[in-house]
Order: C-alpha cells, then sequence, then structure tokens
C-alpha cells in the first residue's frame, strides 16, 4: 500500500448519499485525491450531474440504501471495472420530520430514519465488505454525528440512529482486527448542508432559520476533508473516529 494510505489512483470508492452535501464534497475530495467514485443516491439526476463533472473518474449509481434488494446487489449491478470497491463512505442519513417531542413525530417518520440511519448503512457494509476481505484491502468510513455521543432535546430518534451508528462502527473494528481492514468513524457537529430542509420537507426559509440560531456551522468540504485525512494514512494507522465541530459549537 502507498504512504498515501488505501487512497492512492485507481482506487475505487463508494459514497452514498452522494446528491448533495457531506457526500457530493466527498466525492470531489476524493476523485482529486485520484480515486475513481461511485457517486449513490436516490436521486439519480443529481448523482449523474456529480459523475458527469468528475469525468473519468466518477459513475452514477441510483441507490435507496432502504431497499434491500438493491443494496445486497448492488456491486453485482455495477460495471466490472467497478466491482473491486476499496473504500466505502456510508454517509446517507434521514432526520425527516425530526427535531419534535417523541410523541408529536409520526411514526412513519421516525421508522424512515432508523431504517437510512441504521439499517442503510449496516446493508451497505454488508454488501462490500466480503469483498474487501476476499482482495485483503479496504477501509469502511461510517459517517456519524456528536448526537452519537450526547442527546439533545427533541432528537430522540436521530440521537439513537446515531448511538447505534458509533456501536456497530466499533464492533466492526474488533471484528476485523485480525485483518488489513480500516474502520473510521466522523462524528460532524452541525453542518449547513439541505440536511434541515430535507427534515422539514423541502421549507428552506426553515431551515434556513435552523441554522442561522447556531454560532458557528461547518461547511461539508470541512468534512470531506477529515474523511481525506483518515483514507490516507500510512497502512500501519487507523484514525478510529474523528469528532469535527465548529469552532463556535453552542
Amino acid at each position: 500500500m502507498s504512504p498515501k494510505g488505501i487512497l492512492q489512483s485507481g482506487a475505487v470508492a463508494l459514497v452514498t448519499g452522494a446528491g448533495a452535501g457531506i457526500g457530493a464534497a466527498t466525492a470531489r475530495a476524493l476523485a482529486g485525491q485520484g480515486a475513481r467514485v461511485i457517486c449513490a443516491a436516490r436521486s439519480f439526476d443529481r448523482v449523474a450531474a456529480l459523475a458527469e463533472e468528475l469525468g473519468a473518474q466518477g459513475h452514477a449509481l441510483a441507490l435507496d440504501v432502504t431497499d434491500a434488494a438493491a443494496v445486497a446487489n448492488l456491486v453485482e449491478s455495477l460495471p466490472a471495472a467497478w466491482r473491486e470497491i476499496d473504500i466505502v463512505v456510508a454517509n446517507a442519513g434521514s432526520d425527516i420530520g425530526g427535531r419534535r417531542r417523541f410523541d408529536e413525530g409520526a411514526m412513519e417518520d421516525w421508522a424512515r430514519t432508523i431504517d437510512t440511519n441504521v439499517t442503510g448503512l449496516v446493508r451497505t457494509c454488508h454488501a462490500v465488505i466480503p469483498g474487501m476481505l476476499a482482495r485483503g484491502r479496504g477501509h469502511v468510513v461510517t459517517i456519524g454525528s456528536i448526537a452519537g455521543l450526547r442527546t439533545f432535546k427533541h432528537g430522540a430518534i436521530y440521537a439513537a440512529t446515531k448511538f447505534a451508528v458509533r456501536a456497530f462502527t466499533d464492533t466492526l473494528r474488533t471484528d476485523y482486527s485480525d485483518t488489513d481492514l480500516r474502520i473510521t468513524e466522523i462524528l460532524p457537529g452541525l453542518v449547513r448542508t439541505e440536511f434541515a430542509a430535507a427534515r422539514h420537507r423541502g421549507d428552506t426559509a426553515k431551515a434556513a432559520a435552523f441554522y442561522e440560531s447556531f454560532p458557528g456551522t461547518l461547511n461539508p468540504e470541512d468534512i470531506a476533508d477529515a474523511i481525506v485525512y483518515a483514507l490516507s494514512r500510512p497502512a500501519h494507522v487507523m484514525v478510529a473516529q474523528m469528532v469535527v465541530v465548529p469552532t463556535r459549537e453552542k
């Protein structure tokens, strides 16, 4: 493995939730480091545009991580040249209908968040890790949250999912401690993306007011930089967890 770790020219990376925000920024950052990036998201139009921007280093994949069959077959659905996935960034996430008291939220929204943030992430890892093990190389990056370290008012389900991501990622690291697979969790603080608008079903005014209520926010590129750092460490170094928060965190 090169001094850049697994992140090297020609490495294949799968980024879920690549249609916007952290996922899109990560896809661009990895391509900038020479990787070939499978840009995966529910919105094919968005990832198709991103893959076109990346040129030969991008491949668009329509993927809903809540679709069990689609995720299970994702490797086989790729062109042969893209199937040996070296890196997975499990970034797809949801907080639809969130930031409200538990009993005031809709059960279907809570279930969607769990299915995306936990089950979808687990499905994604289950689809790609066997190939990594067979090839003797691979780096799994999960996107957690500081909500996986401490709870907050009106965040019962979202925080529960991020605590689950932390437990899952920690256990993966133990499971594969006798292999060369590296397992990293990135735990961002508040990042200004389209996530808040999606939470409020497209209400951009509510989303803007939410972000403005905080003294500082991160940009998606800040998290992409953290991911590149973790991936580019030498083979004998594993960044287990990285917490990234705004300087003026509330």
